[in-house]
This record gives C-alpha cells, structure tokens and sequence, in this order.
C-alpha cells in the first residue's frame, strides 16, 4: 500500500510537470488568445487514458498511470478558467470553440486511444 501512495505521489508530480512543460511549448509556439497550450494537454492525455483503458491495466497500473500521472497531468479547473476568462474578455467565439472543439476532439481521442489499445 505505500509503495502505491508513493506512486501515485510522485507520477502526480511528474503529471504535473509535463502539464507544465507542454502547456508553456505549445503556448509560445502557437500564442493568441486561443489557449491552445491546455487545449492540447486535455487532447493528447485523452488519446493515451483511452490507449490505457484499451489495454485494459490491472487496478493498480490503471490507477498510478491514470489517476496519478494523466490526472495530474490533464487539467479540467485549467480549462474552464480559460474559457471563462475569455468569455470576460468578450471573445465568446473562442470562448464557445473551446468548449465544443475540447469537447469533440477529446471524445474522439479517447476512442481513438481505446481503439488502438484494444489492437494491442
């Protein structure tokens, strides 16, 4: 048991670092109003939670990989924060793109992932 409340401690951590990293890669080569840093965290951890769930992990690998390293890694607060304040800032055009197309996109990256992890 506390190897597993270390692992999910420390893929936690490091969930929240790549976050971090990606988010500041994307968002300084793709800047504008668009938050497309966490746009593309919540997409591409959707892609690899579905490729888990295809692969169909044990309890505890489906925990520390999912729970601890993509849920720290993913970010839902972040992205409605952004899609609020840019609705504040009255770009509600974008702020509507953001939740349709995270929506949409994730979706189907979460069944793609699940697709290729069922081939595997």
């Amino acid at each position: 048991m506390v190897a597993v409340w270390l692992g999910v401690a420390v893929l936690g951590g490091v969930g929240a670092v790549l976050r971090f990293l990606v988010d500041r890669t994307v968002s300084h080569r793709l800047s504008g109003a668009f938050p497309s840093g966490i746009f593309v965290v919540n997409i591409s951890g959707a892609l690899v939670l579905g490729l888990l769930a295809g692969l169909e992990l044990g309890p505890t690998t489906a925990l520390l990989a999912g729970v601890a390293l993509l849920g720290a890694y993913t970010t839902f607060s972040t992205w409605m924060l952004q899609t609020l304040e840019l609705g504040t800032d009255r770009r509600v055009g974008l702020a509507t793109a953001n939740i349709v197309v995270s929506l949409a996109l994730g979706i189907a990256a979460a069944a793609l992932g699940w697709w290729i992890g069922m081939r595997l």
